[in-house]
């Protein structure tokens, strides 16, 4: 039974694919030999990028399927076809912010009936831990949770993954605000830069997701993407960059009160953007709670090789 059960295909319905991380947890579905549809949304219209990334996905060997989220018979006759569905919807302020629009997907899964595992889209920080959250950015935990209470209202079966920054947004920058580069000469520094934050390579979190798919062990569970080596401080992170370009930036650190001092006057998107930042450096939101091994992907998946940051920070030299 158990081998059979290893050498069966999962099959799997990836809604959000074109997406930043979705694109990413495509061919890691693929990677892993998981059977891997696309969902393609008439929505695409003129996006010829969009259009160009489902092709690619097609010649590596997933499988195309129609679907609209303003068609429901459409989901569900995607849904029906594979057996595990995962989400990457976008729910940031500054790009499209989708997160409930998820609600549609878990009446199709519900109605459908044949889904062993569904995973929202979440990758961030722990949804029910965020209650505390500031405004505006509060909105996407209270949405995540809007869309877990639904999931475990249907009873569907389902795979939480949180718990780390993408290191695109927050490592390549040395965790600054307004650049997704490392800065030339001077740094900002949260606080006293002392606060361990998680990071993690955005294709070793698909690689993750990928694999919690038909895993047992994280059936109904929260999965944490912490590796070890990638628990950091700011002021650690900074060093490593010093390290590797022999240049020692100028830091100034910059008080909680004054980090927030402006935010009523911002945009809504940097308002959202203000607020997550000050959880996860300030507060310390990604590593105030212990995660058992059995709950953190790196310990569930040791066969995963990811990226350190002194390796992932190479790449801007």
């Amino acid at each position: 039974m158990g081998e059979s059960k290893r050498t069966e295909k999962t099959r799997v319905l990836v809604v959000g694919a074109t997406g930043y991380i979705g694109k990413r947890i495509v061919r890691a579905c693929l990677a892993e030999g998981h059977e891997t549809y696309v969902l393609q949304r008439p929505e695409i219209g003129l996006d010829v990028e969009k259009v160009q990334l489902l092709l690619s996905f097609k010649k590596l060997g997933a499988r195309i399927v129609e679907g609209s989220f303003s068609d429901h018979q459409s989901l569900v006759s995607a849904v029906k076809l594979v057996d595990v569905v995962v989400s990457a919807m976008s729910g940031v302020h500054f790009r499209s912010h989708n997160i409930l629009v998820q609600l549609k997907l878990v009446e199709a899964i519900k109605e459908a009936g044949n889904v062993k595992r569904f995973l929202p889209s979440e990758f961030g920080m722990d949804p029910p831990r965020m209650g505390h959250a500031l405004p505006p950015g509060r909105e996407t935990f209270d949405q995540k949770m809007e869309v877990r209470q639904a999931i475990e209202a249907a009873g569907i079966p389902y795979t939480y993954i949180v718990g780390a920054c993408f290191a695109a947004y927050f490592a390549g920058n040395l965790s600054q605000m307004v650049t997704l580069l490392p800065p030339k000469e001077k740094v900002n520094i949260y606080g006293d830069g002392n606060v361990k934050v998680v990071f993690a390579d955005e294709d070793d979190i698909a690689k993750y997701t990928a694999k919690t798919l038909n895993d047992p062990r994280t059936l109904n569970k929260t999965v944490n993407i912490r590796p070890p080596d990638n628990v950091l401080t700011q002021i650690e992170l900074v060093q490593i960059w010093e390290k590797l370009t022999g240049k020692e930036l100028e830091k100034t650190n910059i008080a909680a009160e004054d980090f927030l001092a402006n935010i009523e006057q911002m945009e809504i998107p940097h308002q959202a953007g203000i607020g997550h930042f000050y959880h996860i450096f300030y507060e310390g939101c990604l590593t105030d709670h212990e995660v058992g091994e059995d709950e953190e992907a790196s310990s569930l998946y040791p066969d995963v090789k990811y990226k350190r940051m002194d390796d992932y920070l190479r790449l801007f030299l």
